[in-house]
Order: C-alpha cells, then structure tokens, then sequence
C-alpha cells in the first residue's frame, strides 16, 4: 500500500511593469515591439562610463502591490548585483534586490507573501536560428516585479489559482498587463515532496510555464515524478536543479543544478542611491487611492445584486464589462440587475464571439429592454430578438418589438384561436398528451410561441393548453 505523500510548494512569479520607460534608462518599454534591437541604448547595454537612474513610476508600482497584499512596505531599500554570466544580460550582472525588498509580508487567496521586489528584466536569447543564438535586448532593462509566496501550497490548482488572482490584481492596480503568453508574466513553481508531514523534500524549480494550463500540469507531473521515486526507494535521485517544461511531451527534464543565493555573490550597487520610501512616497494617501480590489468587488457583487458566482468572476476580470454593469443597474433593484446580468453574460458576450460586428449596446436601449423583461411585457425569446438589433444599431427595443409583434400576448381572447390551430394541427401529441405524456405538453407550448414569434406568454399558453385539450 502507498504511503502518504506531503506535496509543498511555493512560487516566484515574475511579472514586467507597465511604465512608459526602462528601469534604469529612458528607452521605450514596449512589450509589443516586432523588430530586434531598436529600444536600447549605452546604459541598458552596459556600456562604459554609463550611469542607471531609477525609475520611480516603477517602485510606486510595487509599493501599490504590496499594500493591495496588506503587506509592510519598506523604509529602507536598495538595489543590489545578482551576479552571473548569460549572454542576454549585458552587464554581467542584473541589477536585483536582496537584502531590504520594497515589500515584505501579506497575503493573497489565503497563502502567504514572503517578499516582493523590484528589478530589471533580461534581454531574449533565440535559438530558432540554425547553428547559433541571437539576442533581442529590446527587453534588457524593462521593470520586472518579482514576487515570492511562502511554501505554503499543497496542490497544483491552488498554485494555479493564485497566479491567476495575482494577475486580475496587477491588472485592476494598472501596473501590469500581465499576459503570460507574451511574457509579461512568469510562473516559476518551487516543488518538494516529503514522506514526512511537516519536512521539506528535496526542491526543484520549473522553468518555461506560459499559460496557467502548463502551471498546473507541470507541477502534477513533477510531484507525480517524486513520489514515482519515493515508492521505487530513489529519492535519492531527487537533487536540487532547476528543469524545464516540455509542452508537446507534458514532461519535465532537467536543464542545470539549481543555484544558491550565495552563488550571485549580492552586494549593494555602488550606482544607485538609497531609497528611504517613506519620505519619497506618502503611503497613506497611496493606500487610500488603490482602486476596488478583486476580493471587494466580489463580496460588494454578492450582498448588492445577489449574482451568480460565475457572473461575478467574468464582471471582476473585465473592468469595461462591470462599468457598464454598474452604470445599467445604477438605482436598480437586484431582480433588474440580475437579468441585466444574465443577459449580457449569457448572449451579449455570445454574440460577441461569433461577430466582430457586435458591441455593448446603448446603455438607454438596454436599461429598456431589460425593464420590459422583468415588467413581463416581452418574453425571453423576445427579449433575445431584439438583443441581436440593439447590439450592432442604435434602436429603441419598444419600437422592435412594436414592429415585429414581440410584445408578449397576455390576452386569452388573443391567444385562443392561435391555440386551437396547434392543437388541430397536432392530433397526435394531444392524443400523446391525454395519454398521460405530460412531457408533450412543452413541446405543444414551443409550438405556440414558435406562431406568435416568441410573444405569447408562456405561462398562459400552457394553461390554455390543457383547458383547450
């Protein structure tokens, strides 16, 4: 029988800031720049007798961070040289913080934060050329955030989830777009495997992780991989190293030993200043200009309009998509904002991805569409047919449905004849229904509503229905 296996891991997430400039010189920081080589300069490329100055826009960005984290933001801080050679670091060095990192402390989805810390990013090797690499220093230099968890996690979806989390807070703070698949963010998982509950295991660091997907499966297939040798009696094999992820084969392998602090030789840049933050920057008025944050906006979504947990995921992660949420249902009760809410997630973002064509209606028509739903004078179907307008056209869905003969039908008298030429029509299933096929009678009721174009109201149609049968 297989022993009891206790997983521990803890996360380095890299993520490049959204300045106008470079970390340490004024060259653009454009992530989206296709040709090599043109954002650079004499200090970003180490040149001789070339000076760094720091960015500030980049520090307030960490700062925001880390009191959005409740964190403990540094007086004291300074930049430090992480040692080693690599041919996309022009200095020999990277400019770091070790020591006295901007942030200290606090949490996020409940783990938590040991550090967070300012530094520069490095340029980008390509190997896809033959028998030799160039390198793209375009990014050498770009403000790069590094954050560091505790080891605190125990499975591969809450690892996932928090880097997912960590990226809807750097883009509701506005300090980072985030995209891992541009590189603008990066999940380094720190994995250990212990036979022993509370002993840490033998780490390993992956490397390479561009989408959450590959962040959850990577750290599955490593714990699956220790605890394969712990059961073989191998865990010997397990050393300390840093190992790549494989998309197309779903594996790990090993890329080199994994180094150790001491191994960077740190020492405080003799070209930067120290940094008392607390003078530079008034924290307090910082705290209280962060902009509603995630874990807000979700409670704030559930107590005032009682929407469903998946609709409250897709307006917190889209900033357009709850203002114009907000700006609809603004002195509304909760059932109006709940059907606006179910409208616009359900078939607005539907229609969305099938036609380019297709935008957020006029506030005005949609606030008037949705009070015709919830007054009950359109139904549902209805309601769906003048959507599909007002989302590429500026018209008043009262004058749709007036024109079309989508205003719902509540009149018996009305709805009568349209009723008995179902039911002639339909011998069969009334025969089926009359037999006790109470199941029949829905299909008889979309019959119905299929005549009056989605205007009949359904609810009297099915009584009518069974009077009528």
């Amino acid at each position: 029988m297989s022993k009891t296996y206790y997983p521990v891991i803890g996360l380095e997430i890299h993520a490049e800031l959204k300045t106008q400039s470079k970390m340490f010189c004024s060259c653009k920081n454009d992530p989206d720049e296709m040709n090599p080589n043109v954002n650079i300069c004499p200090i970003c490329m180490a040149h001789p007798g070339t000076l760094p100055v720091a960015n500030k826009q980049a520090i307030e960005s960490v700062i925001k961070v880390g009191l959005a984290l409740g964190s403990d933001i540094a007086d004291f801080t300074e930049f430090d040289r992480k040692n080693y050679f690599y041919p996309d670091i022009p200095k020999g060095y990277q400019i770091s913080q070790y020591k006295y990192p901007i942030v200290s402390g606090g949490t996020l989805n409940d783990f938590g934060i040991t550090r967070v810390h300012l530094e520069e990013d490095t340029g980008l090797s390509k190997h896809d050329r033959g028998n030799f690499t160039l390198v793209d220093y375009n990014r050498a230099g770009v403000p790069l955030m590094e954050l560091v968890t505790e080891p605190v996690i125990h499975s591969a979806q809450d690892a996932a989830n928090f880097a997912k989390e960590l990226q809807l807070l750097l883009r509701t703070l506005g300090v980072s777009e985030a995209n891992l698949e541009k590189g603008e963010m990066r999940v380094e998982p720190n994995i250990s495997v212990s036979d022993t509950e509370g002993t840490f295991g033998t780490k390993v660091e992956v490397k390479n992780l561009n989408s959450f997907r590959s962040v959850e499966r990577a750290i599955e297939h490593e714990l699956a991989r220790m605890i394969a040798l712990y059961e073989a009696g191998r865990q010997d094999e397990i050393v300390q190293e840093t190992r790549g992820w494989d998309e197309v084969k779903q594996t790990t392998f090993s890329q080199r030993s994994k180094e150790n602090a001491h191994d960077y030789r740190y020492f405080p840049d003799p070209d930067l200043p120290k940094m008392k933050l607390h003078s530079a920057f008034d924290i307090a008025a910082m705290k209280d200009a962060l902009p509603e944050l995630p874990w807000a906006k979700r409670e704030r979504y559930a107590a005032d309009y009682g929407l469903k947990q998946g609709d409250i995921e897709i307006f917190t992660a889209d900033k357009a998509l709850s203002d114009y949420f907000e700006s609809v249902v603004a002195g509304k009760d909760s059932a109006f904002a709940q059907s606006a809410a179910n409208y616009i997630v359900s078939d607005i973002l539907g229609l969305m991805k099938k036609d380019a064509d297709v935008r957020l209606p006029n506030k005005e028509n949609f606030v008037e569409l949705i009070t015709m739903v919830t007054a009950g004078e359109i139904t549902s179907r209805g309601a769906k047919d003048i959507l599909a307008v007002i989302v590429k056209e500026d018209a008043s869905p009262k004058a749709i449905a007036e024109k079309e003969g989508l205003l719902q039908q509540n009149n018996e008298d009305d709805l009568r004849p349209i009723i008995a030429q179902v039911i002639v029509d339909n011998t069969a299933m009334v025969t089926q229904y009359k037999e006790g096929k109470e199941a029949v009678l829905q299909a008889l009721v979309g019959m119905v509503m299929k005549a009056t174009k989605g205007s009949a109201n359904p609810g009297i149609a099915s009584k009518l229905l069974k009077e009528m049968m």
